[in-house]
């Protein structure tokens, strides 16, 4: 599986930390940006990088981290096809993916260890969908609701 890898500065160490857990346990790893420490950077330039790589790639998925976890975690889900959710712990990320079948997680660096996060993204990785009819059927709403415009 790839995963494509956004942050802003306040993410930036986690998020190296994070890509070479990745590769480590074999997982392909692009990293969307910031690919420098930047303390002038925006969020949500390196969201949208990773929510368009995921869409186009809809059989991989997106990480993406900033201080709070909130901001990015909103640009994220601007672009349609990407359903994120602030991950918080490996419990919620669990019944996140599989429920509502999120491709990206967005995490706070301010708020968690590496220890935490790792247990988090590992969780995401290996939790599968369960594509019980309610669950689909909600997604399915969802989706309707990106094309309105």
């Amino acid at each position: 599986m790839t995963i494509f890898f956004g942050a802003d500065h306040k993410g930036f160490f986690l998020k190296e930390t994070l890509k070479q857990w990745a590769t480590e346990h074999g997982h392909t790893v692009v990293d969307c940006g910031n690919t420098v420490l930047d303390p002038h950077d925006d969020y949500p330039d390196f969201a949208f990088a990773v929510a368009k790589k995921v869409v186009e790639q809809p059989e991989n998925r997106g990480i993406v981290i900033c201080g709070s976890g909130a901001g990015i975690s909103i640009a994220v889900n601007k672009i349609d096809g990407i359903r994120a959710s602030l991950a918080v712990t490996p419990e919620q990320v669990a019944d996140a993916r599989s429920d509502d079948d999120i491709n990206v997680i967005a995490l706070a660096s301010d708020y968690l260890t590496e220890e935490q996060a790792k247990a988090i993204a590992e969780k995401f990785l290996v939790t599968p969908f369960d594509p019980q009819e309610r669950f689909v059927r909600r997604i399915g709403k969802i989706t309707t609701q990106e094309q309105v415009k």
